[in-house]
């Protein structure tokens, strides 16, 4: 029996890739995308020397003919996606009196659209399968909007309706969408570790039933 294929966007050495991890444990092979090709070629040899088959594909969420090219590669290498975790954001200080329309708009196309433009890429075939998860990584930002993190918690809000208003009409055709609301800062060996979070993304794909989890 083949290997089912989960797509990480925006992936990292910290909670990407913890869930790389999990979701490699578990038999699946992962595709990793960002824009740092060295970067991602690294987390795929930390990931294969634990017997775990990556793929590197470097790929910008803000930009849709990047993204539209790496998976369609993915789709060529690797077969359908069975899972999307989308972990894609801008992050810098400012307040929303110092934001330019421009700014925002930049960010939002990574924090909230890339999101939109990644499961897009996939939503088609996991309805014709009616099967399939998409998972987004949201923040505590959603709920409690930080005056020094404008930007952010702006995209965040966002990004939390997007995984509901997706989720509640993707129900009926099978794929279940999801977010983890982690409210607080990833750090190894305490309360936010991300192999700790990592095994929530884990536990909503298998279960199914579950809008959002607020990680507190």
């Amino acid at each position: 029996m083949s290997r089912k294929t989960a797509v990480i966007v925006g992936a990292g050495p910290g909670l990407s890739l913890a869930i790389a991890d999990k979701f490699g444990t578990e038999g699946y092979r992962i595709a990793l995308l960002s824009r740092n090709q060295r970067a991602l070629e690294e987390l795929a040899a930390t990931l294969a020397a634990k017997g775990i088959e990556a793929y590197p594909i470097p790929a910008d969420a803000s930009d849709s003919a990047s993204v539209q090219s790496a998976f369609r590669k993915i789709k060529a290498e690797c077969g359908q996606p069975e899972v999307l975790v989308y972990n894609a954001a801008v992050i810098k200080l400012g307040t929303a009196s110092a934001l330019t329309a421009t700014e925002l708009m930049d960010d939002l196309n990574v924090n909230v659209v890339g999101a939109l433009r990644s499961a897009l890429e996939i939503v088609p075939e996991l309805m014709e399968r009616r099967s399939g998860t998409i998972l987004f990584t949201g923040g505590g930002l959603a709920l409690n909007p930080s005056s020094q993190l404008a930007s952010l918690s702006i995209g965040k809000s966002a990004l939390r309706s997007l995984a509901y208003s997706l989720g509640e009409e993707l129900a009926s055709h099978g794929v279940y969408v999801g977010t983890v609301t982690i409210d607080g800062s990833i750090e190894k060996n305490g309360r936010f570790d991300p192999e700790r979070i990592a095994r929530i993304y884990w536990d909503m794909h298998v279960e199914r039933t579950r809008r959002e989890v607020v990680y507190q």
